[in-house]
């Protein structure tokens, strides 16, 4: 179940610094109970950092990450991780795997790339 999101917002969030898109995510994440990414039929989207890293790309809303569902991705549509699987399941998953996320990326950067553990522990901490 997302959290209302009017237009102001998803235009204005999106040019906070990172640091505060992250904040922003966390906060609402909590809120909306959802993760989201971006899927296609060959799977999940992933992008590269600019250390070289794959990531996963990351939002804390349905809007969010269908306005980066353009160009390369304009065949991708967003898709929600219940936040009870995302802790459960997606994050001893990706910590065995080695997946960094990308999250809340904006058009110039990927948004503050943590590891799944990193995001457990600031979504524990804000609970």
């Amino acid at each position: 179940m997302s959290y209302p999101l009017n237009d102001d917002e998803l235009r204005a969030t999106p040019r906070l610094p990172a640091d505060e898109r992250y904040d922003y995510f966390v906060t609402h994440v909590l809120r909306g109970g959802e993760v989201w990414g971006l899927t296609s039929e060959a799977g999940w989207v992933s992008m590269i950092s600019e250390e070289g890293e794959e990531c996963l790309p990351i939002w804390p809303h349905e809007r969010f990450a269908a306005a980066w569902a353009t160009d390369d991705w304009a065949d991708c549509k967003p898709t929600p991780i219940p936040l009870d699987q995302w802790l459960a399941r997606w994050i001893p998953g990706m910590r065995a795997d080695g997946t960094l996320l990308a999250v809340f990326p904006d058009a110039d950067e990927p948004g503050v790339v943590v590891t799944p553990d990193e995001l457990r522990e600031a979504f524990e901490s804000q609970r």
